[in-house]
This record gives structure tokens, C-alpha cells and sequence, in this order.
């Protein structure tokens, strides 16, 4: 399940350039969302965010390091923000909390949450894990 959305690279308090984003939900990786983020090129910038991560993100202040999620809802605004830090840089995306809020819906409606363990192969797991070392 794929959602595009447009998303705000926040610069300064005054200023913010649009910046095209996708989140990617998979079944069978219940666990995560994959965020690609379109900078300057269609070459995208990917993240990996726990699906809990940005639910609690609607709900309040969530996850620490280098993702930080949390939403403004109630402070009037429609905004859920996302701080990415890496050792080239950090930055601050503003997205629409409602785009997020519909996507999850949609991810819990393919796997509802406290059941994603049961959509994993455990044994594939196991054997890469174990072909790593």
C-alpha cells in the first residue's frame, strides 16, 4: 500500500519548501512504514519509522535520537511534524496530519495493531538473521 503526499521542508520559522513524500506499508513487514522523501530528484531519500512511532506521533510527542514525531493538532494547527537527524544534517517536515491519520487507518485495516507478530515467517527471519553472522 503506497500513499504520495506533499509534505513542507521547514527552513526557518518563516519559510518552508514543498517537498514531494510517499509512505509504503507492507503486510508482510507489519511492523514499519517506509518513508521516501522526493528532495531534488527522483532519486528519494528513504526512512524506515515504526508504524507505533507515528501513531503515537498523532497523539502527542513520540520517539527520540533521530526521529522525533509529534503532531499540532492541538494546538490549532493540522500539522504532524517529523525531525529526521542523520550524521549529514537533520530536518524538520511538516505533513498533513489528516494524510498520515488516513494512511494508518488503512495500514490497521490490512493488519490491525497487536497482531502484526503473526504475519511474520519467523523461520525466513531466523535464517537470515543466522546467514548474517
Amino acid at each position: 500500500m503506497v500513499q504520495g503526499l506533499t509534505a513542507q521542508l521547514v527552513v526557518s520559522h518563516t519559510y518552508s519548501l514543498p517537498l514531494c513524500m510517499r509512505l509504503r506499508y507492507e503486510p508482510d513487514d507489519p511492523y514499519i512504514v517506509r518513508a521516501a522523501f522526493f528532495p531534488h530528484s527522483d532519486e528519494p531519500v528513504e526512512w524506515v519509522l515504526g508504524r507505533d512511532l507515528l501513531t503515537d506521533g498523532l497523539k502527542g510527542s513520540a520517539g527520540h535520537g533521530d526521529v522525533r514525531i509529534w503532531s499540532a493538532v492541538g494546538r490549532g494547527d493540522q500539522a504532524m511534524y517529523i525531525a529526521l537527524g542523520s550524521r549529514a544534517g537533520t530536518a524538520l517536515l511538516e505533513v498533513p496530519v489528516q494524510d498520515v491519520k488516513a494512511f494508518l487507518e488503512r495500514t490497521e485495516a490490512l493488519v490491525p495493531r497487536g497482531t502484526e507478530a503473526g504475519r511474520i515467517d519467523w523461520d525466513v527471519e531466523l535464517a537470515h538473521l543466522l546467514s548474517q553472522s
